[in-house]
């Protein structure tokens, strides 16, 4: 079915554009125009022009432009007809008859069968949270401590422990069988007939953006392995086109101009009713390209706000890739605790809940911390692995602005200096490098220093030497050096009291890349294990602990930059206070550890 083609050319004539356009945003008259900052693209000065004579808008700035239909379809992100219905309703223009398409007609026929439905469900399942069986749906509420009011505003219910109380419920409406099987709202049994889907529970309903129920959530109220059970897509839903919440909070997401982005339903419920109202969810599910466009048509920017723990922390990294593909901006909360929304907020307030969303991290920062996380950038193979995960995350960003920034950012958090490993992944992460292996260069990047190199020589070279060190070099002396298993292997091989030659390294280092790579030249070096002077072991192992120092220093150097950028006050204090204990550390150990280092 399709609206007449007279009808629409004389609702575009009808049609206020300028009141329609008003509805998303704030228009100022100049001259025979209105104009306002673009809804579609960033800007400061406004270069987006409605022109009522003329019956359309532009911008200036990124050239998009045509009529009231277009512009509607844009903002709602919506099919043409849809826009039409829009417009006539924004101008209280009563809508004609479709003209025939019947497959059109036989599709909408069966969307709006499964609303109606859904709403003599939804209906019989809010009377029976009032009463009788249902106490221990309303004890559960009173339990999360959920308001009547909020109740009302998300139409929550319950399904009595029936297997065909909603079905009796329905026919008794004058709903047929087929009906009823389409609707989701049972389940078809094998043997023919069905059952009611959702039973002894409390319901939840998913409304499409108009309001209308296309589809619900069950949560048990007893012990029971299936926490939630959900609605099968059906001619109404169709999993991953809709947001839970957005029919309810869409005006004040854009109104603040920003989204705040959360998992599941009590996650939203609950903020919504402490006053946090600009919040939607995904339903539970991977956040999809159709939920994000979706949201994008309110807001261009997201706090994402999953819980904390791992399996929370995975899912914010897919959906950070996820809006970043549609150019939001995205920061992400991480409460305290692993807390989730619903949880912190009841504990420690609203007021605290917004102060710490203040304070939500850039994704960029957010993806860094994660792959760091329990991974030693001293480790060859773990900075690989880090680098790994963090650049799909820089690459993903369109603007090539901020592209640069969180590439310099996350270069600096991750301990890049070498000016030609740079260039090869700015290469990748700007998109002109698809090869594989354009991650793995940062392998290259992992090096021993002079000193470590100056170490491992005399070792090699002074088997007195190697016999006095090793037996007081303890695990934590060289764990966080790049040389580490080259370490190991000496100890091991001391203690077995085999021969240290390139054969029995090479064995006991198998599968380290920098040892690989350094063991010949390390053995081979004259000028390595040349010396004029005796050196004591216990020297050795001052110098041990110096490179370990000056390692930790450059770390709470990065630490400290990145705590600034943050405004974390409190962090910066506790590094700084920890830098200084370090640099006296390090002065106590100066004058023979580093005698020892340059071998002067």
């Amino acid at each position: 079915m399709r609206y007449p083609q007279t009808f629409i050319e004389d609702l575009k004539r009808q049609a206020d554009i300028v009141r329609v356009v008003q509805d998303y945003v704030t228009l100022k008259k100049k001259g025979a125009n209105w104009m306002a900052c673009c809804p579609f693209h960033k800007e400061k000065t406004p270069s987006f022009s409605v022109s009522p004579t003329k019956e359309i808008f532009y911008c200036f700035g990124c050239h998009k432009g045509g009529s009231v239909f277009t512009f509607v379809m844009e903002m709602e992100r919506v099919a043409f007809p849809d826009a039409i219905r829009i417009v006539a309703e924004k101008s209280g223009v009563p809508l004609p008859k479709l003209v025939d398409d019947s497959r059109f007609e036989a599709r909408r026929q069966e969307v709006d069968e499964v609303i109606e439905l859904n709403k003599w469900a939804l209906e019989w399942w809010e009377q029976q949270l009032e009463h009788g069986e249902s106490r221990i749906g309303r004890d559960y509420l009173a339990q999360r401590e959920i308001t009547d009011e909020t109740r009302k505003d998300f139409r929550l219910g319950y399904a009595p422990d029936s297997w065909d109380a909603l079905s009796s419920h329905l026919r008794q409406k004058g709903a047929s069988q087929l009906q009823i099987e389409r609707s989701g709202l049972v389940v078809k049994k094998e043997e023919g007939g069905s059952y009611d889907r959702f039973r002894g529970r409390l319901i939840v309903p998913v409304m499409d953006i108009q309001g209308r129920p296309i589809a619900f959530g069950g949560r048990t109220l007893k012990d029971e392995d299936a926490k939630y059970i959900n609605s099968p897509e059906t001619a109404a839903y169709v999993k991953g086109r809709n947001l839970f919440g957005l029919n309810l909070t869409r005006d004040e997401i854009r109104r603040q101009g920003y989204a705040i982005l959360v998992e599941g339903f009590l996650d939203l419920i609950t903020p919504y009713q402490f006053g946090v109202r600009n919040v939607v969810a995904s339903l539970g599910t991977a956040l999809t390209p159709d939920q994000v466009k979706l949201l994008a048509r309110f807001a261009r920017k997201v706090v994402v706000n999953y819980d904390g723990d791992r399996a929370g922390v995975q899912a914010a990294k897919k959906a950070i890739e996820t809006l970043l593909a549609e150019d939001l901006e995205v920061k992400v909360l991480v409460l305290p605790d692993n807390a989730d929304p619903d949880e912190f907020i009841r504990r420690s307030g609203a007021n605290e809940y917004q102060r710490r969303r203040g304070e939500a991290q850039s994704h960029i920062q957010f993806v860094i911390d994660q792959a760091v996380r329990d991974r030693k950038l001293s480790n060859p193979a773990e900075k690989e692995a880090a680098i790994d995960e963090v650049l799909p995350f820089i690459r993903a960003v369109r603007s090539r602005i901020q592209k640069r920034e969180y590439f310099d950012i996350a270069a600096d958090s991750l301990r890049i200096a070498d000016a030609s490993l740079l260039r090869e992944l700015w290469q990748f992460v700007r998109g002109a490098s698809t090869k594989p292996g354009a991650q793995r260069a940062m392998t290259r990047q992992a090096y021993a220093t002079p000193a470590e190199q100056r170490l491992l020589g005399l070792l090699f070279a002074d088997e007195a030497l190697r016999h006095g060190v090793l037996p007081i070099l303890r695990s934590e002396d060289y764990e966080d050096l790049p040389t580490a298993a080259i370490f190991r292997a000496l100890l091991e091989l001391e203690s077995e009291g085999t021969e240290v030659d390139f054969e029995s390294l090479s064995q006991k280092t198998e599968g380290d890349e920098l040892s690989s790579r350094l063991l010949p030249m390390l053995l081979m070096s004259e000028s390595l294990h040349a010396s004029n002077e005796h050196y004591a072991p216990e020297e050795c192992v001052q110098t041990f602990r110096l490179m370990k120092l000056n390692h930790r220093i450059e770390e709470i150097r990065v630490e400290l930059a990145t705590a600034e950028r943050a405004g974390d006050s409190e962090r910066v204090s506790t590094l700084s206070s920890e830098q200084i204990e370090l640099a006296r550390q390090r002065g106590a150990l100066l004058p023979k550890a580093e005698a020892m280092q340059t071998g002067l």
